[in-house]
């Protein structure tokens, strides 16, 4: 096993349930980019979630 994998097995198991959750989530989704020979061209669910949040946020004074 490569040391990255084994990294990420140790701090799934470290890290709270949601956090390991979210990571594995994000994790699933890269390899499924990687897959489709997209990583270049692919745009993060979360990321662009992040930002819409962002704009619907009310302006601050």
């Amino acid at each position: 096993m490569e040391a990255i994998a084994e990294k990420l097995e140790t701090k799934l198991h470290e890290w709270k349930p949601e956090t390991s959750q979210k990571v594995r989530a994000l994790v699933a989704e890269i390899i499924e980019l990687a897959d489709d020979d997209a990583l270049d061209i692919g745009r993060s669910r979360s990321v662009e979630q992040e930002v819409m949040d962002i704009l619907d946020e009310p302006p601050s004074r």
